[in-house]
C-alpha cells in the first residue's frame, strides 16, 4: 500500500481514538486530565504522519532488519515532544510504527499480520537503543522496572550492545507485564482478534464513535489494562474489566450513555487511567481502515 495512504490512516485513527466519548477513565473530547488535554492528543496524531510515511516508504520486504523501527518510534516521539510537554501517543506509535511498516509491503490485508511479527523478529540493537532514548524522551515507564536492561540505568545501551539484544528481545522481557509488548513479540491478537473485528463490525452499522467506544470497552472488558496493573496492581486491573464486562451488558439499552458517564467519572475520579488501552484502540481503528482500503 501506498506510504502516503497508510500515514493518512495512521493519523485518523489517533484522532478517532482520542476523539471517541465518553471513553471511561482517559482523555477524551468532554474529558480532560490536569496535565494533558484532549487537543494534545490531536496535535500528537497529526504530527507523526511525516514519520509513518518516512517509514512505510523505507521498509524492504526482501530485508526486513533494515526497516529501522526502532529509529522511527524515536523519531515520532522527538516530533511529538516538539509539540506537545506530555507523553500523549509513545504507545501507539510503538504499536502504530509495525503496522505500518507491514502494511507497506504486504498485498493483501490478511499479510500485515504475518508482517508485522516478521519485521518484529528481525529488529536490531539499534532498534533497541532507538527504543530506550525515546521511552526516556517521553518519560515513560511502560516498561517496567527490570534487573536487567532497566531503561533508566546509565549503562542500559551499553549493556544491550554487549548481549546484542534486539528491540523484540527488550520487548519480550517485558512481555509478561507490559500489554503493548506482549502484543509485539506475539502476532497482536488483542488488535486483530478483538479490536479490529469489534470497530469493523460497529463502524458498518454505527457511528464512528460509538465503534471508537464499543471497541475500548470490549477490549478493556477482555484483557485487564496493564498500566493500571503496574499502578494499582493485577487485582485492581481485574476489577477494572470486570465492571467494564458489566457495563457492556447494557449497550443497546436506553439508559447505556448515562451508566457509561457514571463509569467514567468513577474511573476519573479514582485515576483509573486504561491508557493501554486506548493504545490498542487506535491500533484496531487503524487496522479497520487499512483492511477498508484493501479491499476497495
Amino acid at each position: 500500500m501506498d506510504s502516503e495512504k497508510i500515514a493518512k490512516i495512521a493519523q485518523i485513527a489517533s484522532c478517532l481514538e482520542v476523539s471517541g466519548y465518553p471513553k471511561p477513565g482517559n482523555v477524551h473530547r468532554t474529558r480532560d486530565f490536569d496535565d494533558m488535554v484532549f487537543e494534545d492528543f490531536l496535535i500528537s496524531g497529526v504530527v507523526i504522519g511525516d514519520t509513518i510515511r518516512k517509514a512505510a516508504s523505507s521498509v524492504d520486504a526482501n530485508y526486513p532488519e533494515n526497516a529501522q523501527m526502532g529509529k522511527y518510534i524515536l523519531e515520532a516521539v522527538k516530533e511529538t515532544d516538539n509539540w506537545i510537554a506530555n507523553n500523549t501517543n509513545l504507545g501507539i506509535v510503538m504499536l502504530l510504527v509495525p503496522i505500518s511498516c507491514a502494511a507497506a509491503i504486504s498485498n493483501s490485508f490478511d499479510e500485515i499480520r504475518e508482517n508485522v511479527v516478521k519485521l518484529m523478529a528481525a529488529t536490531t540493537v539499534d532498534d533497541a537503543i532507538d527504543l530506550y532514548d525515546a521511552i526516556n524522551i517521553a518519560d515513560a515507564g511502560g516498561m517496567g522496572d527490570q534487573d536487567e536492561y532497566d531503561v533508566a540505568s546509565e549503562n542500559a545501551k551499553e549493556e544491550l550492545r554487549e548481549n546484542n539484544q534486539t528491540m523484540y528481545d527488550v520487548l519480550k522481557i517485558s512481555a509478561p507485564w507490559d500489554r503493548l509488548a506482549s502484543e509485539l513479540t506475539t502476532d497482536m491478537p488483542t488488535c486483530f482478534d478483538i479490536g479490529f473485528k469489534t470497530y469493523s463490525e460497529v463502524k458498518n452499522n454505527d457511528s464512528l464513535n460509538r465503534a471508537s467506544v464499543l471497541t475500548f470497552l470490549t477490549i478493556l472488558s477482555q484483557v485487564p489494562d496493564t498500566l493500571i496493573s503496574r499502578k494499582y496492581g493485577d487485582e485492581k486491573a481485574g476489577e477494572v474489566s470486570n465492571q467494564t464486562e458489566d457495563l457492556l451488558k447494557f449497550k443497546d439499552d436506553n439508559d447505556f450513555s448515562d451508566k457509561l458517564d457514571e463509569f467514567d467519572n468513577y474511573l476519573f475520579e479514582n485515576k483509573l487511567n486504561p491508557g493501554t488501552t486506548a493504545d490498542l484502540t487506535a491500533a484496531s481503528i487503524m487496522l479497520s481502515f487499512l483492511a477498508s482500503e484493501f479491499d476497495s
